[in-house]
């Protein structure tokens, strides 16, 4: 009944009304909703990505879905965040950012290696070349250590077609790494609903031997994904077949201070929850 992982139309791939996604998701009995929309950023040559949510519009994102919550506040509680790669190079500077635009949270989605302009090389497309898988988990740990996301999003969403033993390795790098900054992995239901690389079993079945702490991100781009029953029950029995330590009421860590939000679910202290 938690879910800190939607899109709006400003990324230019999802589609519908703010407000409709929050209609779906009361009308299930959806009790805590983010919007984590893709963090603006200008490259410093001036390329804007096309899949972000624009420079031009940040605040007005942060604005309708601070009046939307006001809106709703009686049937549902709304956050307002971004999900953010994390580009080395680039990385203090779209902290700024999303700092300045009054981010509540962050969730990290590392969709590119390096610093993704002028390099480009998406992480789903597949590759069997070891060394960048390598980066890839050396990028994403190093993400993790910065101490603002909330939880990483599609954390096996590398397509590595190489050796499976491999994988397995860098799989439970990453997992213990997870484990030891304390910041949950989230099976993503995006995955599921488009039959993706992803969520991939052999990597939650390495997540359940090292006891990462598991959360739901539906990844809403469309009002039906609000609530997507059929994918939850997927997801619900993925978790259920590999014993992993799901957590229902994530926390959500404040950019700025990097500490956990005060939040209540329910009259449930999440900070304890967790």
């Amino acid at each position: 009944m938690v879910n800190y992982h939607a899109h709006t139309f400003r990324c230019r791939h999802a589609t519908g009304a703010e407000e409709k996604y929050l209609e779906r998701a009361i009308e299930n009995g959806v009790t805590h909703f983010g919007f984590s929309d893709h963090a603006p950023f200008v490259f410093p040559d001036g390329y804007e990505s096309t899949f972000r949510v624009p420079m031009n519009l940040r605040f007005e994102y942060m604005e309708t879905l601070g009046k939307l919550r006001e809106k709703f506040k009686e049937k549902i509680h709304v956050f307002i965040g971004f999900e953010m790669e994390y580009l080395p190079d680039y990385f203090d500077e779209m902290l700024k950012t999303v700092n300045e635009a009054g981010a509540e949270y962050l969730i990290l989605g590392q969709h590119f290696l390096g610093n993704e302009h002028p390099e480009m090389f998406r992480v789903s497309q597949g590759s069997d070349d070891e060394s960048l898988l390598a980066a890839y988990i050396d990028q994403v740990i190093e993400g993790m250590e910065t101490g603002v996301f909330s939880y990483l999003a599609h954390p096996d969403m590398f397509h590595f077609t190489g050796d499976e033993k491999l994988l397995e390795s860098y799989d439970r790098k990453l997992c213990r790494a997870a484990v030891r900054l304390g910041l949950p992995l989230e099976i993503n239901l995006l995955g599921i609903r488009s039959q993706r690389c992803y969520p991939r079993e052999s990597f939650w079945r390495i997540a359940a031997e090292e006891g990462v702490e598991v959360v739901i991100g539906f990844d809403a781009h469309e009002r039906r994904a609000a609530y997507d029953e059929k994918s939850i029950a997927v997801a619900m029995e993925l978790i259920e077949r590999y014993g992993l330590k799901y957590n229902p009421y994530p926390t959500l860590i404040d950019p700025r201070t990097k500490q956990p939000r005060d939040m209540k679910y329910d009259g449930i202290d999440s900070t304890k929850k967790a």
